[in-house]
C-alpha cells in the first residue's frame, strides 16, 4: 500500500531509466515517450551535455542563497533578455510560480504608477496556469477551484474565441489580459495570429499589460522560441520553465523595463530560486535550443509529423476529428473520449497524455529523429485500424 496520497490517478507503470526518445519500465519493456514530462524534456532522456553540466555544477556550489550574487543566473538572465523581448527575469522553481509573478509583477506596476484599483487579471475560462490557489482561480475552471474556497478576488473571464466576451470584460480595474498563446491543458488550442495581434493592440489602448503564458509552449516546442513570436508582437510579461530546465526544476518570468519597475528589493523572494544547479542547467538548455540550426530542424520535423498525422485523419475520420497544434505540441482530438485509446497506444509501447475536449497530447522532445516520428504513426495508424474493426 502506498504512503502517498492519492492525488493522483497514476499509471500501473515505472521506469528505471531513460535515454532520448525512450524510457524503460522496471521489468525492462522499450516504450517511445511522447510526454517527455509533459512538454519539459525538451532535450530527451539523460542528455549527455545536460548530464555534463549537471556533474560539472554538483562538484561545485549546489545552492547559496538570492542574498548573494550568483554568476550562472547572471548569464541566463542576460542571454534571455538579449534574445527575447525581455529587460528583466526573476527565476524561480516551477510554471505556477511563475504565473504566480507574473500576476504580482502586473499588479505591483499599477500600484508604483498611483492605480492601485488597477489590480484585476484577466483570462480564458477554463484555462490552465498551475494549481496554486491563484492560478486556479485564474483558470476559472469549476472543478479546479472547487474544495478550495474561499473564491481568491482579482479575476475575470471571457470564453475563448469570444470577442464580444474579451471587450465586455474589461473594467477600469484591468490591469493585465493573461493567455497561453497555444492552450495545452485546454486541448492544445491555437489562439490565432491575428487574434494575438488584435489582443497586443487591445491593450495599448486600454492601457493595460498583456501577460503570455509561455510554460508550456515556450522553449522551443512551437518551432519558434516562443510561440507568441509567430504573431510577431511583443508582450509585457511572459512566464516560462518546463523546456528550459531540460528535466530539471527551472520556472522564470520575463518582462520589459517598462512593468519591472515594481519589482524592488523585497517585493518578491524565492528560496530555491535561480540556484546555482539550475542555473547550469538552463544555460545548457540554452546551449543547444539557440544553435542555428535546431529550431529549424523542429520546424522540418514537425510539418513532417503534422502532415503524416494529417493523413490518418483523413483515413479514420470517425475516430480522430482533428489534428492540432504547431510544432512539436500536438493534439489528436477524437470523436469519443480518449481513455481508451491512450491505453492502446501503451500497449503498443507509445506514450501519450489526455488533455480537455477529448484531445491526446503529442509531446516528442525537441531533438526526435524521423525513424521515431515514424515509430509513432505506424503505431497510432495500427491502433486506428483496430479501433475500426471493434
Amino acid at each position: 500500500m502506498s504512503s502517498l496520497a492519492n492525488n493522483y490517478n497514476r499509471r500501473k507503470i515505472s521506469f528505471k531509466k531513460g535515454k532520448g526518445s525512450f524510457l524503460y519500465s522496471s521489468k525492462g519493456v522499450r516504450y517511445l515517450d511522447f510526454v517527455q514530462g509533459i512538454a519539459v524534456n525538451s532535450l530527451g532522456h539523460s542528455n549527455p551535455y545536460l548530464n555534463k553540466a549537471l556533474s560539472y555544477q554538483s562538484k561545485r556550489v549546489w545552492h547559496v542563497s538570492n542574498a548573494f550574487e550568483i554568476p550562472e543566473g547572471e548569464k541566463l538572465a542576460k542571454r534571455l533578455s538579449k534574445n527575447t523581448f525581455a529587460d528583466y527575469v526573476i527565476f524561480q522553481n516551477s510554471g505556477a510560480e511563475a504565473t504566480e509573478v507574473a500576476i504580482k509583477v502586473a499588479r505591483k506596476f499599477f500600484y508604483s504608477k498611483k492605480k492601485p484599483h488597477k489590480n484585476r487579471i484577466l483570462c480564458i475560462k477554463n484555462s490552465f496556469h498551475g494549481r496554486t490557489l491563484a492560478a486556479i482561480h485564474a483558470s476559472g475552471s469549476k472543478k479546479m477551484i472547487e474544495g478550495f474556497g474561499p473564491k481568491i478576488p482579482g479575476f475575470d473571464h471571457f470564453i475563448f474565441g469570444n470577442h464580444k466576451s474579451l471587450k465586455k470584460s474589461i473594467t477600469k480595474k484591468t490591469a493585465a489580459i493573461m493567455v497561453e498563446p497555444i492552450l495545452g491543458e485546454g486541448g492544445i488550442k491555437l489562439i490565432p495570429k491575428w487574434c494575438l495581434k488584435g489582443l497586443r493592440k487591445l491593450c495599448d489602448q486600454k492601457k493595460i499589460l498583456l501577460i503570455l503564458d509561455e510554460v508550456q509552449c515556450g522553449i522551443g516546442r512551437s518551432g519558434k522560441f516562443f510561440a507568441f513570436e509567430h504573431s510577431g508582437i511583443k508582450p509585457d510579461i511572459v512566464p516560462i520553465a518546463k523546456g528550459i530546465g531540460g528535466g530539471f526544476p527551472l520556472g522564470a518570468v520575463l518582462m520589459s523595463k517598462k512593468v519591472a519597475i515594481g519589482m524592488t528589493p523585497g517585493t518578491h523572494g524565492s528560496t530555491f530560486g535561480g540556484n546555482p544547479l539550475a542555473m547550469k542547467i538552463g544555460n545548457a538548455v540554452l546551449d543547444k535550443i539557440m544553435n542555428k540550426n535546431f529550431l529549424k530542424n523542429v520546424q522540418k520535423i514537425s510539418k513532417y509529423f503534422l502532415n503524416e498525422l494529417n493523413k490518418i485523419q483523413a483515413e479514420y475520420p470517425k475516430i480522430i476529428k482533428e489534428v492540432r497544434g504547431v510544432g512539436l505540441l500536438i493534439g489528436l482530438q477524437l470523436q469519443k473520449d480518449q481513455t481508451n485509446f491512450i491505453k492502446k497506444l501503451e500497449q503498443n509501447k507509445l506514450l501519450t497524455i489526455r488533455a480537455a475536449e477529448n484531445v491526446i497530447r503529442i509531446l516528442p522532445p525537441l531533438n526526435v529523429k524521423k525513424s521515431e516520428i515514424d515509430m509513432s504513426i505506424k503505431i497510432i495508424k495500427q491502433v486506428c485500424k483496430n479501433y475500426q474493426s471493434i
